[in-house]
């Protein structure tokens, strides 16, 4: 797989973070970027994940970074432990980077990967521990000592990560409270300016992830999934991909609710809908209102696909 590495000054920086825009955290990133290559491309994904909730910010930047173009650097910035031990990361995945906390925020960006080039999709059963993976290959020292649970995943065939560890791509003075501003954005502005991923720290074999539960396909075909992700405008997005979806006419079950077949759109309906979202997701909505709301549901509930059987006579 390719390096995305070379100099580009209007090189595309994402930026994704619990900020807000009420107070200047945002602006104040993006003064850093811009101090270091006033050519840089920047563009918001959103500012408005929930505080502190690092598992909306990754399923967020999963549904986002591809339609990207190529050399991409994503900043994503949640980091309920900032100022610990938990480490800095740079990923290298061949077409883009992502820059950002250690804590699980690249976990479904992870997981895309894996499954895309066929390694173990379910990451529930595939994380590692720590304290084994720093033995890996004589590599105990490129490994940090992550703040909270000490759980990773192997990085997928042909991508790279390496440790933020560098302190003169930092700013002069490093917050204990404000990692954004002080080594994040800077990074960000020096891989745009070509400067080699190694130069930036050791190697990482692995990359903490919080365990993303894949779909269960029954005995008798039927799919058992959960819900993945609330959106903004209350619609359930489950774990259940479109193209994994039983063939014919199906019941989707959720929360005791039972919804007959998928439509196409939101519209045209006042009752719950059940339809592949533009994420590739299956989604409960309610059009005119809030899925959540209407049912009770949230992360973490089980849904149920079936495929509408005949009844016998």
């Amino acid at each position: 797989m390719g390096s995305v590495r070379g100099p580009d000054r209007r090189r595309v920086i994402s930026i994704l973070t619990d900020f807000g825009t009420v107070d200047g955290y945002v602006a104040a990133m993006k003064g850093v970027i811009l101090g270091l290559n006033p050519y840089a491309t920047l563009v918001d994904i959103t500012h408005q994940v929930p505080p502190q909730d690092v598992r909306f910010g990754a399923f967020v930047l999963h549904t986002v970074h591809r339609y990207f173009p190529p050399g991409t650097v994503h900043l994503a910035v949640v980091d309920p432990g900032v100022g610990t031990e938990r480490a800095g990361v740079i990923l290298d995945t061949g077409s883009s980077l992502f820059v950002g906390p250690d804590n699980g925020l690249l976990s479904f960006v992870l997981a895309e990967g894996r499954r895309m080039v066929g390694q173990v999709e379910d990451l529930g059963s595939s994380l590692l521990d720590l304290s084994d993976a720093g033995t890996r290959g004589g590599e105990a020292s490129s490994v940090p000592r992550a703040h909270g649970p000490e759980r990773a995943v192997p990085l997928p065939d042909g991508w790279r990560a390496v440790r933020i560890a560098e302190p003169r791509f930092w700013l002069a003075d490093v917050s204990t409270t404000f990692h954004g501003r002080d080594i994040f954005a800077p990074v960000a502005a020096h891989l745009t300016l070509g400067e080699p991923l190694e130069s930036f720290g050791p190697p990482i074999p692995v990359l903490r992830s919080f365990p993303i539960q894949e779909p269960r396909r029954l005995p008798n075909g039927d799919l058992e999934g959960e819900v993945l992700h609330v959106d903004r405008f209350g619609n359930l997005i489950t774990n259940l991909r479109g193209e994994s979806l039983p063939r014919g006419q199906v019941v989707v079950e959720l929360a005791g609710r039972r919804l007959q077949g998928l439509r196409a759109t939101y519209a045209g309906s006042s009752d719950l809908v059940a339809l592949v979202g533009s994420s590739g997701y299956l989604e409960i909505a309610l059009p005119g209102g809030s899925a959540q709301a209407e049912t009770g549901a949230g992360v973490g509930t089980p849904v149920r696909v079936a495929v509408r059987r005949q009844s016998s006579h």
